[in-house]
C-alpha cells in the first residue's frame, strides 16, 4: 500500500506529462484570445463556502467531499469544483468594484470521493471560465464559443452543445409544484437520496443515476415548459446569439446539471466515445450565487471541462499531441581533463538555452553513445584529452553520421547556429 497511490488517483509521468502541457497551454492561449485572465485559487476552501455555493442536496455535498478539521477546529474542505472558490476571491478582493464584466480562467484539481472508473478519478484536473458582471447572454453565448472552439483545436469532433433553461426561483416554484405532483404517487420507488430531494429540490431527481428514478421521472414535467417570461426571453436571446456564431446544438430539457447554483443556462459537450460519463465541459449561469456567497447582486456565468476527459477523447479522435523535442547535444568525455572541460562546454550550452546532456554514472565511451542514442540526441561533441591539447573536438551528426572537426574556442558558437 505504500508505493500505491490512493485509489482514485494517478501520478503523471514524464512520459505523459507533455499532453498535459499541451492541452493547458492551448487553453491559456485560447483564454487570452477571449480576453480572459488566470486566477488560482487555493486547493481547500472552509466548509461552508462549499455547501453554500454548491448546494446541501447535491450530490457533491452530500457523498462526496473530502472535509477535515484542522488543528484549530475549522472544517476545511479539498475543493470539488471551481466556480465556488473562484466567486469566493471575487468577492473578498472587492474585484466587483472593477469595471465590469470580470472574465477570469483557472487550471486547478479537484476531489470529489466517487467509485474511480474511466475518465472520473476522485483526483480530477479542470479548466474553468467565468464571467461575473453582466446579465448580458452574449456573455453565457461567449463561455459556450470558448469551449466549442476549444475542443474543436484540440481536434475533437464527436461532440455535440446540448442546452437547456433551469429558470430562475420565480418560475422554478411553479415547477417544482408541478413536478412535486407528478412524483407524489412514485414517492416511495424513489430512491433514498431522491425522497430527501422531493421535499428539498425535486428538480434534483431528473438528474438521479438511478435506472429506477430515470425511469420514473422520463415523463415528468421539464423546467423548460414553466419559463417566466424574463427566463423564457433568455434562453431565447442565448439561441439566436448561437445561430449568428453557426454553433450547432440541440436543446435537452433534461440537463440540469449536478449544482444547485445554476439558474437560466445551463448546458453540456456530450460525446459518446468515452463510454457512458460522455459529458466532457458543463456549464451555466449562476446569477444569485455571488450574493449567496455574502457579494453584491452579481451575475455570473462559466463552464468547468475535465482535462482527463479531454485527453480521453482527443486520444478517441486519434488526435496526436507533438511530443517535446528531444535533446539538442549530448557530451561525451575521455578522461578527467575532457570531463572538467564538458563540464564547462555544457554549462555555457545551458545558458544559451540549448538542450544539453553529460553523462552522470561513468560509463565507458561506446556507454556514452548508446545513451545519447537512447535520448534521440541530434548531436554528440566528442572529447577527449589529445582534443583538448590540439584545441579541437568531434561534433557528430546522429541522423546522418557525418562527423566534422571544430574549434573549442568556437563549439558553443557553431552549435548555437
Amino acid at each position: 500500500m505504500l508505493t500505491n497511490a490512493p485509489k482514485g488517483t494517478k501520478d503523471i509521468m514524464p512520459d505523459q506529462v507533455y499532453r498535459w502541457h499541451y492541452v493547458e497551454k492551448k487553453f491559456a492561449e485560447i483564454c487570452a484570445r477571449y480576453g480572459f485572465k488566470e486566477i488560482r485559487t487555493p486547493v481547500f476552501e472552509h466548509t461552508e463556502l462549499l455547501t453554500r455555493g454548491v448546494g446541501d442536496t447535491t450530490d457533491i455535498v452530500q457523498k462526496e467531499m473530502y472535509t477535515f478539521n484542522d488543528f484549530g477546529g475549522r472544517s476545511l474542505t479539498l475543493k470539488p469544483e471551481g466556480t465556488s472558490p473562484a466567486v469566493r476571491a471575487f468577492i473578498e478582493r472587492k474585484a466587483y468594484a472593477d469595471v465590469q464584466p470580470t472574465k477570469i480562467y483557472y487550471v486547478t484539481p479537484c476531489f470529489r470521493y466517487e467509485k474511480p472508473q474511466s475518465g472520473r478519478l476522485r483526483e480530477f484536473h479542470q479548466f474553468g471560465v467565468e464571467i461575473f458582471g453582466t446579465p448580458n447572454m452574449l456573455a453565457d453565448t461567449d463561455v459556450i464559443c470558448i469551449g466549442n472552439d476549444f475542443l474543436a483545436e484540440m481536434g475533437v469532433k464527436d461532440v455535440k452543445l446540448e442546452i437547456n433553461s433551469v429558470g430562475c426561483p420565480k418560475c422554478r416554484a411553479k415547477h417544482r409544484e408541478a413536478l412535486r405532483a407528478f412524483l407524489k404517487p412514485h414517492y416511495d420507488e424513489l430512491c433514498d437520496t431522491c425522497k430527501d430531494r422531493y421535499e428539498r429540490n425535486p428538480m434534483r431527481i431528473i438528474d438521479c443515476k438511478s435506472e429506477i428514478c430515470q425511469d420514473i421521472v422520463k415523463d415528468a414535467p421539464m423546467m423548460v415548459d414553466f419559463l417566466c417570461d424574463d427566463c423564457r426571453k433568455a434562453f431565447e436571446d442565448v439561441q439566436k446569439n448561437l445561430d449568428s456564431m453557426g454553433i450547432e446544438y440541440t436543446i435537452n430539457p433534461r440537463i440540469v446539471r449536478g449544482l444547485d447554483y445554476y439558474t437560466k443556462t445551463a448546458f453540456e459537450f456530450v460525446s459518446t466515445s468515452i463510454g457512458s460519463q460522455g459529458t466532457v465541459c458543463g456549464g451555466g449561469r449562476y446569477d444569485d450565487l455571488v450574493e449567496e456567497l455574502g457579494g453584491p447582486p452579481i451575475p455570473g456565468v462559466g463552464f468547468g471541462l475535465g482535462i482527463e476527459r479531454l485527453l480521453m477523447l482527443m486520444d478517441a479522435n486519434g488526435f496526436e499531441i507533438p511530443k517535446p523535442e528531444p535533446v539538442e547535444v549530448f557530451i561525451v568525455t575521455m578522461g578527467e581533463a575532457a570531463k572538467a572541460e564538458g563540464l564547462n562546454i555544457l554549462r555555457k550550452l545551458h545558458q544559451k538555452g540549448i538542450k544539453a546532456e553529460m553523462d552522470d554514472l561513468e560509463r565507458n565511451v561506446k556507454g556514452q553513445f548508446k545513451y545519447a542514442a537512447r535520448l534521440d540526441s541530434k548531436y554528440t561533441v566528442v572529447i577527449g584529452d589529445d582534443e583538448i591539447s590540439k584545441g579541437i573536438v568531434q561534433v557528430k551528426d546522429m541522423a546522418s553520421h557525418e562527423q566534422k572537426e571544430v574549434k573549442l574556442s568556437d563549439l558553443v558558437n557553431e552549435l548555437t547556429k
